[in-house]
């Protein structure tokens, strides 16, 4: 079965529901599709601080965002469907999912974001083969933790981490390549956090401690030492669909690449911009742009 509408939104993030809102106050009927929950991403996200309207958790912030949605009359919402295609025409856009489901739209807005990066990616670190480290994104911990915490690698959750658990007293050892360098300055000043700028890293399971690690610091010294927990926070890696979405080398979908008819906003664009307010301002501009070019007023 094909649906027909205006737009079709692909991703249901801050970027893809801020099109939703912004595409439906112009007037324009929308579909958006999401495999999760609506902004499931920010539920896992215990403290944030740069956003506005007064939320001080990405709980509160998705359930907010949802409400919104829910009372934009003119998007048809589909949960628990993942895109499987996205092709352009001349005149319209064609969207395929894992459902069986298609629909066809003028435009669409593609914001399906990041997942992170896996070890294997990682040339700097090697994992023991029978350990399966949980992401830092999202990681509850104790505030009551003793041992010293293990993080590898300098990515944004770390900062977000940090300002969730602020009675957390463990020394966390934050393990980082060169590229991460310019990272650690939102966390350099936290007293609980000793950073090691390594050029190769391993991590083993311990005997009395969970984990031992090995490493060779920039300054060529060998070192290696004991943490009770540890996590990885290796970045992000864009998750385009399949189709006519174009990456440009590093993997992303720039919107100056795209087909006419197809605008990527939130992460999907860069590494350089991946901000909650970044994302929700690139997808109502998306949709704006969608929506000049549905009355001919400049180019899409």
């Amino acid at each position: 079965m094909t649906a027909i509408t205006d737009l079709v939104i692909v991703g249901g993030g801050p970027a893809g529901c801020a099109a939703a809102v912004m595409a439906a106050s112009v007037g324009m009927r929308s579909v958006l599709i999401e495999p999760d929950a609506l902004c499931a991403k920010l539920r896992h996200i215990a403290a944030i601080n740069n956003v506005v309207g007064g939320h001080t958790s990405g709980t509160e912030l998705a359930a907010a965002v949802a409400e919104d949605i829910a009372r934009t009359e003119l998007c048809e919402v589909d949960l628990g469907a993942r895109v499987t295609e996205v092709r352009a025409y001349d005149d319209h856009v064609a969207v395929t999912m894992d459902t069986g489901r298609s629909v066809s739209g003028s435009y669409a807005v593609v914001a399906t974001g990041v997942g992170p990066v896996p070890v294997s990616a990682a040339s700097w670190l090697m994992v023991g083969s029978h350990l399966d480290l949980p992401t830092l994104w999202g990681a509850k911990v104790s505030d009551t933790v003793a041992g010293p915490l293990l993080v590898l690698g300098a990515d944004r959750p770390l900062g977000t981490f940090l300002r969730a658990h602020p009675t957390l007293d463990a020394t966390v050892l934050v393990a980082y390549p060169p590229e991460d360098d310019y990272k650690v300055d939102e966390v350099r000043e936290d007293a609980r956090v000793t950073l090691l700028p390594v050029t190769r890293l391993s991590v083993q399971a311990g005997g009395a401690s969970a984990f031992t690690a090995e490493w060779l610091g920039r300054d060529g010294h060998r070192g290696a030492g004991t943490a009770d927990a540890a996590y990885l926070n290796l970045g992000s890696a864009p998750r385009p669909p399949q189709g006519a979405l174009v990456p440009d080398s590093t993997g992303y979908c720039p919107p100056d690449r795209q087909h006419p008819r197809i605008l990527t906003a939130g992460d999907l664009r860069s590494s350089r911009f991946q901000r909650i307010m970044a994302a929700t301002g690139s997808g109502s501009e998306a949709a704006l742009g969608a929506y000049y070019g549905l009355r001919g007023v400049g180019s899409a």
